[in-house]
């Protein structure tokens, strides 16, 4: 997965927006105002923050060492940040990105999730 088409993938889900929040070098996508990924524009191979359920974070770290780490910059225990250099299939990467984006809709206050749903 490259830039591009994680970016579209991100935008594609209800309710997100992009920023440029922390410099031109970090792009942020947000659901409702809420974080839930991040992509570093100045790396390669591409790295990407998504929050995760934290046992599972802890799982994918064991699982993928050296490819799933602790969450750079973020929480480490509710985010990780993945090397996108190959080893996780595009089917991996994806159901990580809408699990980080349906936790973040999840913790939303009720009046923002009606107003995600109304949208």
């Amino acid at each position: 997965m490259d830039i591009e088409t994680f970016r579209n993938y991100c935008l594609k889900k209800k309710g997100v927006t992009e920023e440029l929040p922390f410099g031109p070098d970090t792009l942020v996508f947000k659901v409702m105002g809420k974080i839930f990924a991040l992509a570093g524009l100045d790396e390669f191979p591409l790295r990407i923050n998504l929050k995760c359920d934290p046992e599972r974070a802890l799982e994918l770290r064991d699982i993928y060492p050296g490819i799933v780490l602790p969450g750079y910059h973020m929480n480490k225990r509710h985010w990780n940040t993945l090397v996108i250099d190959g080893h996780l299939s595009r089917v991996m990467l994806t159901n990580l990105i809408d699990h980080s984006y349906d936790l973040v809709v999840n913790s939303l206050t009720k009046i923002k999730k009606q107003e995600l749903e109304n949208l």
